[in-house]
Parts: C-alpha cells; structure tokens; sequence
C-alpha cells in the first residue's frame, strides 16, 4: 500500500470531486504552490494510486436506465473457466462491471440495458447459453448511489 501523507490525501479528495479542475485550481484548493500540486499528481500516478481519469455517464441518458446485478454460478469451478467467463463477462457493451466473488456464487455482474425486455433477453439468450453457466440470479437494480470521494485507509483503519 502506498505512503500518502496529508497533501497527498487532500489531493486524491479534490481529483475525486472533480478531475477536470486545472492544476492550479488543485493547487488553490489545497494550499500549495502549482508546481507542488504538478509533482504530486505526477509522482501518484507513477506510483499507481491513480490509475487515470473517467468520465461519470449518466446511463438513462445514454439510454441504459434499467440496471442489474446478475449472480452467476460457473461449473465446473477451474481457474480456466473463471477466467474465461470473467474475460467474457468484461467485455461485453452492457456490463458496467464484473466482481469476481465468494460464496454460493462465483460472478456478480453489474450491467446497464435499454430496458426490461432487453435485460431479459440478456440474461436467457446470452448469459444461460454459455456452456459454463450454471445458475443465474438476477437483481434489478431501483437505485445506485456511488460515494463520491474514498478515503484512502490510515494505518489505524486498517487494523480494526
């Protein structure tokens, strides 16, 4: 885990808010000079603590309102068909994202759809015909709230 000191954190806060903001709109925010706030960012995205830039879609207006979780059972459970479905599953336009789990299921797959019959249509003519489904459970999805800003872990939260 990376060594974030307070500017480092008070850096990641104001990029999550908002990663649009120019350096020197960072550097105001956080109290140093623009050169500081350049070298920082430019050192933590060497260091891999960020790893790039995104844009927040709204999917109704790109025209995927309808959300779902799907739980997804793969057997049987090798590495290869793991990785094979977990490859498949990520590149597929409707997936918003693949979490590999544990417990009764091995895949919840977080995707966005026109709608309800597309969903179903998803789930019965795509997910069910690959031979290494099992078993399919699928969640609609009424709302989803993101937390804006994550807080890195300090060496006292990691130990609770």
């Amino acid at each position: 885990m990376a060594e974030l000191d307070e500017l480092d954190q008070a850096l990641l806060r104001e990029l999550q808010r908002d990663a649009r903001r120019t350096n020197r709109e960072l550097a105001a925010a956080t109290g140093v000079s623009p050169s500081t706030s350049l070298e920082r960012v430019r050192s933590l995205r060497e260091r891999g603590v960020i790893r790039g830039f995104l844009v927040d879609l709204d999917l109704e207006e790109v025209g995927r309102p309808v959300q779902a979780l799907i739980a997804v059972r793969i057997r049987p459970p090798s590495r290869a068909n793991i990785e094979a479905f977990r490859e498949w599953a990520s590149r597929l336009p409707e997936t918003v994202g693949v979490f590999v789990v544990s417990g009764g299921e091995d895949f919840l797959i977080h995707v966005a759809v026109p709608d309800n019959k597309f969903l179903y249509a998803f789930v019965i003519d795509r997910l069910t015909q690959r031979p290494e489904v099992a078993d399919v459970r699928t969640s609609v999805v009424y709302e989803h709230i993101r937390s804006p800003v994550i807080e890195p872990a300090t060496p006292a939260r990691r130990r609770r």
